[in-house]
């Protein structure tokens, strides 16, 4: 199986078609996104995520940019969980729009995720915060503006991502497996459910497109941050802040929202994702893209830390069960299972310290277990698209 992200295919595609979930279709009931991750060459990934039971199922990259001696052929975890929080805003402005009849021309968001870290990787004492996600949404439409602005305060309820956000987790509970045999946690509530299946054992080749031509659902752009990348510090003086910045559109007569993100750092490269509108399915979910970055986020935790203390620790490949549920107008996220494999000489407890101390530093986990209200403003008909 590849080790390395191949930058002459498609960077996601589908691999599967299958039910649409009832979360993206209707707006209601629950659903389990199943994410099945790897870590492949330095700190590219690759995941294989399933939406819902049932669903169809998506081959989609990470990697990190040259701060933190990626590669940069991907998009950065933090990008995927801003592109999902849009793409989920959008589509649940769309779907309700549909459903109450009424009319929208195009639908913008600009999204900012502010987190910060504190201590130190080297000595095992870093932690993550977040602050809240600040959110401006211009919608052009005929409508009065009384009514599109409840339509937009029920689809930030009704959106599940907006709810990650909002709401604290603190039932995330983690299984760890070393060498192949689950052993008890350390730190975190353990999973008290069945062992989860090995990606490697679950999946002997690689993931394979349904079609070989070229897709627009994942692509690195040429646009630059200003400014030249410099290394990241294994070690915090004071606090590390890390802004991610994000827009997106979407047009009426599409069945996609279009999202861009980037790293407010100096040399950071911009990626661009389609995520699905409606009922055709045409590109990644997304709450897809949302569950995978936060697998893809953890993992990164993981490896920087056994880069930094030079741990006999390697195949890292994780399990992840995020459930989601619409009901009532009310978007829940739910607890998160994380089933953790890792192969190593390393000592069991080392194994299952690094566990517990990604779990503290992983920004989106803090995410998860911090409520935080977005702050948001609404644009009803900006001046520019009539000039």
């Amino acid at each position: 199986m590849a080790n390395q992200i191949d930058s002459s295919r498609s960077l996601a595609f589908q691999v599967k078609a299958g039910n649409q979930s009832p979360l993206q279709r209707d707006l209601s009931g629950q659903d389990l996104y199943y994410v099945e991750a790897r870590q492949m060459y330095l700190h590219q990934k690759e995941a294989i995520t399933q939406e819902g039971v049932g669903g169809s199922i998506w081959r989609l990259p990470s990697d990190e940019g040259l701060h933190l001696h990626g590669t940069d052929l991907a998009p950065f975890p933090l990008g995927f969980f801003n592109a999902g929080l849009q793409g989920d805003l959008m589509h649940t402005l769309v779907t309700l729009a549909v459903q109450k009849a009424i009319d929208l021309h195009e639908i913008r968001v600009e999204l900012s995720n502010h987190y910060w870290l504190t201590g130190s990787f080297v000595m095992g004492t870093g932690q993550g915060h977040v602050e809240p996600t600040k959110i401006q949404v211009n919608i052009v439409s005929s409508a009065p503006a009384e009514q599109i602005q409840q339509l937009v305060q029920q689809a930030m309820m009704a959106s599940p991502a907006m709810n990650y956000l909002r709401s604290a987790m603190h039932q995330n509970t983690f299984a760890i497996y070393i060498n192949g045999r689950r052993r008890p946690v350390a730190g975190v509530q353990e999973c008290q459910g069945p062992d989860a299946i090995d990606p490697f054992i679950a999946h002997t080749n690689a993931p394979e497109a349904m079609t070989s031509e070229l897709n627009q659902l994942i692509q690195k752009l040429m646009i630059k941050e200003d400014g030249q990348i410099k290394a990241a510090s294994a070690t915090v003086d004071g606090r590390l802040i890390r802004n991610v910045l994000g827009h997106g559109v979407w047009r009426a007569g599409q069945d996609y929202a279009q999202m861009e993100t980037w790293l407010e750092m100096p040399g950071t490269t911009h990626f661009a994702y389609r995520s699905a509108v409606g009922s055709k399915g045409n590109a990644p979910s997304a709450l897809a893209l949302l569950s995978s970055g936060i697998a893809f986020c953890y993992m990164t935790q993981l490896s920087r830390y056994i880069e930094n203390m030079k741990m006999d620790i390697h195949g890292i490949r994780l399990v992840q069960m995020s459930p989601y549920e619409i009901s009532q107008g009310c978007g829940h996220a739910m607890p998160i299972q994380t089933h953790l494999f890792l192969n190593g000489d390393a000592p069991e407890a080392t194994h299952t310290q690094l566990l517990e101390i990604a779990a503290h530093t992983c920004y989106l986990h803090v995410t998860a277990a911090t409520a935080h209200e977005p702050i948001l403003e609404v644009v009803i008909n900006p001046k520019s698209e009539f000039s």
